[in-house]
């Protein structure tokens, strides 16, 4: 099969391999469509995210149809559409024609949506879904949420406004971040663009000058402190990025402030498959009884080291202009 492989020099190449073969308990599936995530080109970098490289094909979501299925399989059969956020767990990442996956970890494709955008839901989903649930806010709770228009923050916003949540406010920087959030429902007043206007005194007005119950930072860095100042005495700190500073750990841990640090990579490395089939079985019939929608995806490129140093590009430098990259691999 044909994959796009990290090279040690940092490169990527196109090269052919072995096909993987599935284990008893897994599914092979033929990918049609990858998603793209900030984590992947931060694994070809020298944070901290390079530290969870496990194999030079990179990528952790996808959708394609299984072609074929280990001995102990019971839960699907050749031929079906299926998702995943195969995370660490695959035999190799999603840059790829072909990968193996353990069962438990995929979920049917709803058949409401098309694979390119299926493919854009597993890790921004889980992670949203991940917040949601871990805040257990209330509906008179207030809250901010930084960077509301890429991936993860649009699912959230989507489970905010299914579940009847209207007291949150939210941070983007162009126009069409803010009418990709105007279009999930979220009212102008409710916007602040932070290229236009201070997100610290804007935020405190919009909330009747007070701090805010919880805050949910997808930017990190200095959007962190602002977040971290707008916090409430004893508030709810989520930090999904990892990219805190100094500064906003120490006004966090004056404030006595709660932090829910997110990750779906513990529940892969703990083999807890349970989380990802549970977590996309919530997403999926959302989806498929159009509680909330798929998000708004932009189609990069196919299976050429173009398409991945093209979007990795788009993602460092923060231009998704609120929508998911998808690389289309394979053919339906």
């Amino acid at each position: 099969m044909k994959a796009i492989v990290l090279q040690e020099n940092r490169e990527f190449l196109l090269e052919e391999i072995e096909i993987p073969q599935p284990e008893n308990n897994q599914i092979q599936v033929k990918i049609i469509a990858s998603g793209f995530n900030p984590i992947d080109y931060q694994m070809t970098e020298d944070g901290s995210e390079r530290k969870l490289l496990r194999s030079p094909i990179l990528g952790r979501e996808f959708s394609g149809i299984v072609s074929a299925i280990g001995t102990n399989v019971t839960d699907f059969k050749i031929g079906d559409a299926v998702l995943c956020g195969s995370g660490s767990m695959g035999s190799n990442g999603t840059y790829a024609e072909y990968i193996s996956i353990p069962e438990a970890i995929a979920v049917h494709k709803p058949s409401n949506i098309s694979f390119e955008e299926a493919a854009a839901i597993p890790s921004a989903g889980l992670t949203a879904l991940q917040s949601f649930n871990r805040m257990n806010a209330s509906l008179s709770d207030s809250v901010l949420i930084t960077g509301a228009a890429g991936g993860v923050g649009n699912m959230l916003v989507k489970l905010l406004i299914a579940n009847n949540y209207e007291n949150f406010i939210v941070t983007a920087g162009n126009e069409n971040s803010i009418n990709a959030l105007l279009g999930l429902g979220v009212k102008p007043e409710k916007i602040i663009n932070y290229k236009k206007e201070e997100i610290y005194e804007t935020a405190l007005s919009l909330n009747e000058n007070k701090n805010f119950d919880f805050v949910v930072d997808l930017v990190g860095n200095n959007t962190a402190e602002i977040g971290a100042r707008l916090l409430k005495t004893n508030g709810v700190y989520v930090d999904v990025t990892n990219f805190s500073t100094p500064e906003s750990r120490g006004i966090l841990f004056t404030k006595g402030a709660t932090i829910l640090n997110i990750s779906n990579y513990v529940y892969g490395l703990e083999k807890r498959y349970d989380y990802y089939k549970n977590g996309l079985n919530e997403l999926r019939l959302f989806l498929q009884n159009g509680i909330i929608s798929p998000p708004e995806i932009q189609v990069v490129g196919g299976l050429e080291v173009s398409t991945v140093t093209t979007a990795h590009s788009i993602l460092r430098e923060n231009k998704t202009q609120g929508k998911k990259l998808v690389m289309q691999i394979g053919e339906r």
